[in-house]
């Protein structure tokens, strides 16, 4: 086993929350629990996607705010809330609102661009007005400056009975300094250390430079820094997609790998027009995966991850796939439970 450049300090995990479409309280309930178990185990951080007008998590936020009052340490994340869909005076009242219940753990990610088929869903989304939406970074500065506590309204004091505030309520005060912005391109990663985010690296990015998807995230890694004022010191969560197999059953071994072999062939070369890459799944030992990994150019610059769960997978396979994290392939990173 090749010694690591640096101990895995931070170790958390993503997941999708699939349900089904006939009884979608067994699949929330399912992803609780699961970030419940995250916890138990020592995780540091779990994370949830989004998937609006599908059969997943369409309402990260309010996941979150569930998951704060049955947990009490683990960090809550969202990877990523595309800002597209939101408004983003709005989405700052939710998340401070869920930071202030959940003590100070919540950590948003974000990113931008137009919603997935737009021309679908713009009409109702933003009726009359989608043709002159901006989906570019400015959204994100204007929920940062919201999140960070400047003024929303120039107006503050009583109005009759009421009582108003320039700037969102609740006010979190740590939450500024959570905010995280998910990118796939060297473009997003200077962005993102420009206005002082933290960076969490996509799974797929594009081949501007390379088209080796660890070159490529490692020169997402060094441009986000490059252009942070704090520099090596920035914070950086590497995203992947690891299945360990230490304690799965061989119909699970079977399955995981069916999984990651249909998979396979889009890692191989940029797809599309937009020639993205994405990352290949990592499945096997703990000590295979933890070998692969210390070969990967970005995962030796990098002290923190958010792994991710398979999208399809049921709930036995992911309680196995979380204790072989945390009780397998984590400690072999150097890294150690919290509890």
């Amino acid at each position: 086993m090749p010694l690591p450049s640096r101990p895995l300090r931070k170790l958390g995990f993503l997941t999708i929350g699939l349900f089904d479409e006939a009884d979608p309280r067994r699949g929330h309930e399912s992803t609780l629990e699961i970030i419940q178990l995250g916890e138990q185990l020592g995780f540091d951080s779990a994370w949830v996607r989004h998937r609006h007008l599908q059969y997943g998590i369409s309402s990260p936020v309010a996941v979150l705010a569930a998951a704060s009052q049955r947990t009490s340490r683990i960090e809550l994340g969202t990877a990523v809330i595309p800002l597209g869909w939101e408004n983003p005076l709005r989405l700052a009242e939710d998340l401070a609102t869920v930071d202030v219940l959940s003590g100070g753990r919540l950590n948003p990610g974000v990113s931008v661009g137009p919603p997935l088929h737009y021309d679908r869903v713009k009409d109702a989304l933003y009726p009359g007005t989608g043709d002159a939406e901006d989906f570019g970074y400015e959204r994100v500065r204007r929920l940062l400056g919201f999140v960070r506590g400047e003024p929303a309204t120039g107006f503050r004091g009583a109005d009759g009975f009421e009582v108003f505030s320039d700037r969102v309520q609740p006010y979190s005060p740590g939450l500024g300094s959570r905010m995280w912005y998910g990118g796939g391109s060297l473009r997003s990663a200077r962005w993102a250390g420009e206005h002082g985010m933290n960076f969490l690296t996509s799974s797929v990015v594009k081949a501007e430079e390379s088209e080796d998807f660890a070159e490529i995230q490692l020169s997402h890694v060094r441009e986000f820094r490059a252009h942070h004022p704090d520099g090596e010191r920035a914070r950086v969560s590497q995203g992947l997609v690891v299945i360990p197999t230490d304690s799965a059953s061989s119909g699970q071994r079977a399955k995981y790998k069916e999984y990651a072999d249909r998979r396979t062939p889009r890692t191989s070369s940029p797809q599309g027009p937009a020639r993205m890459m994405f990352a290949p799944d990592l499945v096997g030992s703990s000590a295979e995966i933890a070998e692969r990994l210390y070969d990967h150019a970005a995962f030796r610059e990098i002290d923190e991850v958010a792994f991710a769960l398979p999208f399809t997978f049921e709930h036995e396979d992911y309680v196995q796939i979380l204790t072989d994290l945390a009780t397998g392939l984590g400690p072999a990173l150097g890294w150690r439970p919290r509890h």
